[in-house]
């Protein structure tokens, strides 16, 4: 006959793997993928494109419980590349993330940089973007003809503002449609403001002739009649945007910019698949999607890889550009 005390040991066991909970639930706990004390830092100043992408990422991000509390902070100057400086020096951080874009890949050469987008860690490119011309709701241009025509007669008479600095989107645009239209893209009238939120504010202003950003940055103005949009860069019209594109209107230009998210130099293999996977999920909320449709981004979705090997192309793209056009 067996021990009773062997007998009660083993239903006193048994009772405790009934009665007492698992330490770790085999539900769907995202606590260990969650990175604590998240910030995405953005490269120049509120209002513009890389504000409203990383804001509409991390409220996107909180709201679906991909993570908590995560901090988004502005660090202009230098059209990024001030940020891409700090970004650099938090070599090893994976708490940290920088939105960014095409125009800090031109802005690397322009400002000559000391750091350089080759050394951070690629996560996500997310959207991609046509720009627009736009003047104030009381400026004598109606539509891009009328512009271009104006323009052609005296360039340097005609400032045109762009939210990114030189070798960015917001300059490539007008530079490309310079050329096109028969100037010298060093005749052109350039202003530099640092972001699109100071840009509108200059074009409402009539502080330049004409505007050139991206959508997500002047549709709100639009709609609300403040400015008027003549044309879109992208090969094929917007919705929800009352213009033509360049093509159509007889100046033989296609252009769009392009956003993402990198880390800094040296992260964990665990930090970057932590964003990697948050930005992925991130992706595929229907909150997302809605925002992509209202701000009338194009999903460009690309990770790992793919983005570094995007991000290389670009790099070698936006230099032959520069050179092109005598910028660099």
């Amino acid at each position: 006959m067996r021990n009773p005390k062997t007998w009660l040991a083993v239903l006193g066991a048994a009772l405790l793997v009934l009665l007492v909970p698992p330490l770790v639930s085999a539900g769907g706990d995202d606590s260990g993928s969650q990175i604590r004390g998240l910030r995405f830092m953005v490269p120049n100043s509120p209002g513009g494109g890389y504000d409203i992408t990383a804001r509409t990422a991390a409220k996107t991000i909180e709201d679906a419980e991909f993570n908590s509390n995560v901090e988004v902070f502005n660090l202009p100057g230098a059209g990024g590349t001030v940020g891409l400086g700090r970004l650099v020096s938090e070599r090893g951080n994976g708490k940290l993330a920088m939105s960014m874009g095409l125009g800090v890949v031109g802005s690397v050469y322009t400002n000559q940089s000391p750091s350089s987008l080759q050394e951070t860690t690629p996560i996500a490119r997310l959207t991609e973007e046509s720009d627009i011309v736009v003047v104030s709701k009381d400026s004598p241009y109606e539509n891009i003809g009328q512009l271009v025509e104006a323009w052609k007669k005296d360039p340097a008479s005609l400032p045109v503002g762009g939210g990114s600095s030189p070798g960015g989107p917001d300059h490539l645009a007008p530079m490309l449609m310079a050329k096109a239209v028969g100037i010298k893209p060093r005749q052109v009238n350039y202003v530099q403001f640092d972001g699109g939120g100071e840009l509108m504010a200059s074009v409402l202003g009539g502080k330049v002739g004409f505007g050139v950003s991206g959508i997500g940055e002047t549709r709100d103005q639009i709609a609300a009649g403040e400015l008027r949009a003549l044309a879109v860069t992208s090969p094929e019209r917007v919705p929800g945007i009352d213009a033509p594109t360049l093509q159509e209107s007889g100046v033989d230009v296609g252009f769009t910019n392009w956003r993402g998210i990198v880390a800094p130099p040296d992260i964990s293999d665990e930090d970057r698949n932590k964003l990697v996977t948050m930005l992925t999920r991130m992706h595929g909320t229907e909150q997302w999607q809605e925002a992509l449709r209202r701000n009338g981004w194009g999903d460009a979705f690309l990770t790992g890889e793919e983005f570094d090997t995007f991000l290389k192309s670009e790099n070698d793209r936006v230099v032959s550009v520069l050179k092109e056009l005598g910028l660099a």
